[in-house]
């Protein structure tokens, strides 16, 4: 029980940024540093170029491929299978609108990240902030960010993830277990690591998004795709293993990730596989295509796709969360002590 509660984060001196703001790293930040992660807004991928960082994850017991066992088939592939294929409706005047989407696909395979993920990434990967406030209700317990470190999560390497675009949970989403959620998310706003925060604002990350341009990239992409939902899984792994019911998500997908650039998508579930006391994680492939071809035929496939995550997958997924935390001990049960330090 003890390694679950929530760990103090390093006390640092606030930052100036080039911009003159001001800014305070999170823990683990001289580690983050010295690997090619800023922790403000400009984001580097460094220490995912090595062709070493796969092998690095594989030593924190994640790989990048399918478990031999893959995932459990009655529940997980199904579930992935009625994603992409539930009708979704689209945006019009877009720029994935029929009549412009070839002299936009044109443009844009010489245009850098920033805008590719300005102009296309939410053409993919739709705002689940943005869709709640055109009425979307489904998406009005998820939160959602930019660039931005997780910076409240325990990290499984020396660096922490940034990913282009992540969804997950706000904590108002478990009001009804705040209490007895509060030892294990510690003083999220001042900076506390927990198994279950990715960000101040996110609790249970569920997706991510990395964006590249056309110049290549995608396999770093997966590689940061893959350090973020490491964290992601483990968050629910750990969760269902202090209230014994871990074979409930035994090789189960809890969570997705979308890498792609200006002419292809690549989509990922991700899930555990539990052997006793140990967790290895891994990834599923959905699906992997050039969205350009065929006339634009499958350019709205991984939209359709993220927003059934949105609106079948997420209630679900949150159900189910929310059904464990409500085992967790209450405070005044737990004999041990919050953990000093930030490593896992």
């Amino acid at each position: 029980m003890a390694h679950l509660l929530a760990r103090k984060g390093d006390v640092v001196p606030r930052k100036r940024t080039s911009s003159g703001r001001s800014k305070t790293p999170s823990a683990n930040s001289s580690a983050a540093s010295s690997s090619g992660i800023d922790n403000g807004r400009v984001k580097t991928t460094t220490p995912y170029r090595a062709a070493r960082y796969e092998a690095l994850l594989q030593g924190s017991g994640s790989y990048m491929y399918r478990a031999s066992v893959g995932i459990a088939a009655a529940a997980s592939q199904t579930s992935c299978q009625s994603l992409l294929e539930k009708v979704q409706p689209v945006p019009a005047d877009t720029l994935f609108r029929d009549d412009v989407f070839e002299v936009m696909c044109q443009k844009m395979l010489s245009k850098n990240e920033a805008r590719v993920l300005r102009d296309i990434t939410p053409l993919i990967v739709p705002s689940a902030e943005t869709l709640y406030v055109l009425g979307n209700e489904n998406c009005k317990l998820l939160v959602e960010s930019t660039t931005e470190r997780w910076s409240n999560s325990i990290p499984v390497t020396a660096s922490l993830p940034q990913p282009d675009y992540a969804v997950g949970f706000q904590y108002e989403a478990f009001s009804d277990d705040k209490v007895k959620l509060a030892p294990y998310i510690g003083d999220y706003i001042a900076g506390d690591l927990s198994y279950f925060m990715a960000t101040y604002s996110m609790c249970f990350p569920f997706l991510t998004c990395e964006v590249k341009c056309s110049g290549g990239g995608l396999d770093i992409a997966d590689c940061q795709n893959a350090h973020s939902m490491t964290l992601a899984v483990r968050a629910v792994v750990e969760l269902f293993r202090v209230v014994g019911r871990q074979d409930e998500i035994d090789r189960q997908i809890l969570a997705f990730s979308i890498s792609h650039d200006a002419k292809s998508v690549r989509m990922y579930g991700h899930y555990p596989v539990l052997e006793g006391k140990d967790t290895k994680y891994y990834r599923h492939p959905i699906r992997n295509f050039y969205f350009i071809e065929l006339d634009g035929r499958e350019k709205w496939t991984a939209y359709r796709f993220v927003k059934n995550v949105y609106d079948v997958w997420a209630p679900e997924h949150l159900a189910r969360i929310r059904s464990a935390v409500s085992q967790l001990p209450a405070e005044s049960d737990l004999d041990v002590a919050p953990m000093d330090g930030s490593g896992s």
